[in-house]
C-alpha cells in the first residue's frame, strides 16, 4: 500500500502514529454548520472547525483545526526509513515539521538531505547533480535516478522559483516517500541481501562462488 497523507477530508489514510493505512473514525465540532453542532462518524469529514480522526488500527488520534493538522506535529509526512543516516534523518524530520507551514522550506530541506545522503553512498556530496551522474555510471537504477532528480529539481525550485509550485504542500509532501525509496534501494535492500547471503551455510556459499567463478567472501 502506498503512503496516503493524512487529510481532514479523508475517511482513510496512512496513520502518522502506526504507519498503517487504515479507516479513520471522524468526530469533532463543526463551527461552519448551523448551530455549530458536534458530529460523529466516518461519513462526516471536512466539516470545518475542530476535527479529530481516530485510527481504527492503533486507536491513536490526529487533530485538525479547520484544514490545518495540529497534532501530531509534522505528521504530514511518512516516518523516515529506519536505515536513513542520522544526519540525513535530522533534515528529513525538520522538513516534516514545517511541511504544513512552509512546503517550500520542506522541499529545500529534503534536497539538502539527499545531498548529505550522497556522502553515505560513496560520492563527494558537494554537487548533487554530479553525484547522481556518478551513481548512474555505477549502475544506478533508472527509477532511483528519477527519484533523486525529482527531489533535486523540486528543491532547487524552492530556492530559485521556477515552474514547480513548491508552495503546494502536496508537491512537497510527495518528496518524502521518494527520499525513503532512495534509502530503501541504496541502503536497506543491499544490507538485507548481504545479511541473508552471509547467513547461508559455508558450503552453500562456496558452491555459489564456485559456480560464479569467484571466491567466497
Amino acid at each position: 500500500m502506498n503512503y496516503v497523507p493524512p487529510s481532514d477530508k479523508s475517511r482513510a489514510f496512512t496513520c502518522p502514529h502506526c504507519g498503517v493505512y487504515a479507516q479513520q473514525h471522524r468526530y469533532g465540532y463543526a463551527l461552519t454548520q448551523p448551530q455549530n453542532y458536534c458530529y460523529d462518524g466516518v461519513a462526516d469529514t471536512g466539516m470545518g472547525g475542530i476535527g479529530i480522526a481516530k485510527c481504527t488500527h492503533c486507536t491513536k488520534t490526529t487533530v485538525w483545526i479547520y484544514e490545518s493538522q495540529v497534532y501530531p506535529f509534522g505528521a504530514g509526512a511518512p516516518l523516515p526509513n529506519p536505515d536513513m543516516p542520522e544526519d540525513v534523518q535530522e533534515d528529513y524530520l525538520e522538513a516534516a515539521e514545517i511541511l504544513a507551514r512552509s512546503p517550500r522550506g520542506a522541499a529545500a530541506l529534503l534536497r539538502l538531505a539527499v545531498q548529505k545522503l550522497m556522502k553515505h553512498l560513496g560520492e563527494r556530496g558537494d554537487n548533487i547533480d554530479k553525484d547522481i551522474r556518478s551513481l548512474v555510471t555505477k549502475g544506478l537504477p533508472v527509477r532511483i535516478q528519477q527519484a533523486l532528480d525529482i527531489v533535486r529539481v523540486t528543491g532547487n525550485n524552492a530556492v530559485h522559483p521556477g515552474q514547480i509550485d513548491t508552495d503546494d504542500p502536496d508537491v512537497a509532501g510527495a518528496l518524502f516517500p521518494l527520499v525513503n525509496l532512495i534509502v530503501e534501494d541504496r541502503i536497506s535492500l543491499p544490507a538485507r541481501v548481504d545479511d541473508m547471503y552471509h547467513g547461508l551455510p559455508d558450503s552453500v556459499r562456496q558452491a555459489i562462488a564456485k559456480k560464479d567463478g569467484r571466491e567466497s567472501s
